[in-house]
């Protein structure tokens, strides 16, 4: 299963006709078993849509704070194509584009621990 992202913002009013409408205005075809995901303006709304062989599924998320981050696109095309780990970022709201290790302090230490001095006189 492939997952397409659609580059333009869509009005999540819709439900299962209305973003299978939205597939075919992208020029796929959306009983063919892919995934296809659905940002509002805002980006703080999510729907996904496929189809499983015996009917439509619809999945919806609202964001709490912050906005769902677009994958990088792809010159002019009107989709994305992701893998299924971006997808899982994108819905937690992890920018995986900008993705990297957090910075952290080193902790101090101490110059005596447990009774050791480390000032010693020679």
């Amino acid at each position: 299963m492939r997952v397409f992202v659609a580059v333009a913002p869509l009005d999540m009013r819709g439900s299962f006709d209305a973003l299978a409408g939205a597939v075919r205005g992208l020029g796929l075809d959306p009983v063919d078993g892919h995934l296809y995901l659905f940002l509002n303006k805002r980006r703080r709304i999510a729907k996904a849509l496929w189809f499983d062989g015996s009917g439509w599924c619809v999945l919806a998320k609202r964001l709490e704070a912050g906005s769902f981050q677009l994958p990088l696109l792809d010159g002019d095309k009107p989709q994305v194509v992701i893998d299924g780990s971006a997808f899982a970022s994108l819905l937690a709201g992890i920018d995986f584009t900008a993705a990297r290790r957090g910075w952290y302090r080193r902790p101090r230490f101490e110059k005596a621990r447990k009774g050791i001095d480390t000032d010693l006189q020679v």
